[in-house]
């Protein structure tokens, strides 16, 4: 039987670093064989550019918008009619937006919350029934260290991973024994175009803090195909997260809430 992986968000960022890697023909223990990687994506142009660059007759382009019902619906049904099996599924799909709530506009708390929590649940629910094999599965749900906290400023993006964390552990636990993994990864800022599509063409670059603690897309993709092979649930990725995770369980919200206000300030 044919084993697929399917990559959301794979015409860029973190999503197209997975890409290249299992394309490259690098092998990760715990994860197996794939037959065909499915990259989904809206732009089909991104999508066969990647493809023709690559040049990978495993990769199959599914030009679809997750958070329609008609995009969920066509992948559905070619799932359905070949009957694959999902050996590795990659939630990359995600969007941010930086500012004030009140700022913002109407539909921007809606258009966050449909990609990275609804459609990633969604995806996860239209796969589940193609994972169940004599192999072990994998699931690797993209979160973030900004689900650790709220963070004013960037509320909706933060609340949305920390839905993915708290999603993908039930999930996890829930499919102990059904020989499907889900692994949580959260990066702090990460080097892609997600800086400049957050703020609105404004900043593309990590300033302060953030430039030092920035990682590299294809080095955490790497640590994260390594830590869903081994089964782990949850990848805090670089030291700075480690830190910022481990505070974010010690010390009371208001506290960072107070340094927030401050640098704010």
């Amino acid at each position: 039987m044919k084993r697929i992986a399917i990559i959301t968000g794979a015409s860029s960022g973190i999503g197209e670093a997975f890409l290249r890697l299992l394309s490259g023909g690098e092998k990760f223990d715990g994860i197996g064989d794939i037959d065909e990687i499915w990259i989904v994506a809206r732009r089909i142009d991104k999508l066969t550019q990647i493809k023709s660059e690559l040049s990978d007759d495993r990769i199959r382009t599914f030009a679809a918008d997750v958070t329609k019902p008609e995009g969920m619906s066509a992948l559905g049904s070619v799932l359905e009619y070949e009957r694959p099996v999902v050996g590795l599924l990659i939630n990359c799909a995600g969007v941010g937006f930086k500012g004030r709530v009140i700022d913002m506009r109407k539909d921007v708390t809606a258009d966050t919350l449909n990609l990275n929590c609804v459609a990633l649940g969604n995806l996860t629910g239209l796969c589940l029934p193609f994972m169940r094999s004599n192999e072990t599965t994998r699931i690797i749900n993209i979160g973030s260290s900004a689900g650790f906290l709220p963070q004013p400023g960037f509320a909706a993006y933060a609340a949305s991973k920390a839905f993915v964390i708290s999603y993908s552990r039930a999930l996890a636990e829930e499919l102990r024994s059904e020989r499907i993994t889900v692994t949580t990864i959260c990066p702090g800022p990460v080097r892609t175009d997600f800086q400049s599509k957050a703020t609105g063409g404004r900043t593309a670059e990590f300033t302060g803090l953030r430039k030092y603690v920035s990682a590299d897309a294809g080095k955490l993709a790497r640590a994260s195909l390594k830590a869903a092979g081994k089964g782990r649930r949850m990848l805090v990725y670089k030291f700075s997260q480690k830190a910022l995770h481990l505070a974010s369980r010690l010390l009371p919200v208001s506290v960072f809430m107070f340094f927030e206000r401050r640098m704010a300030e």
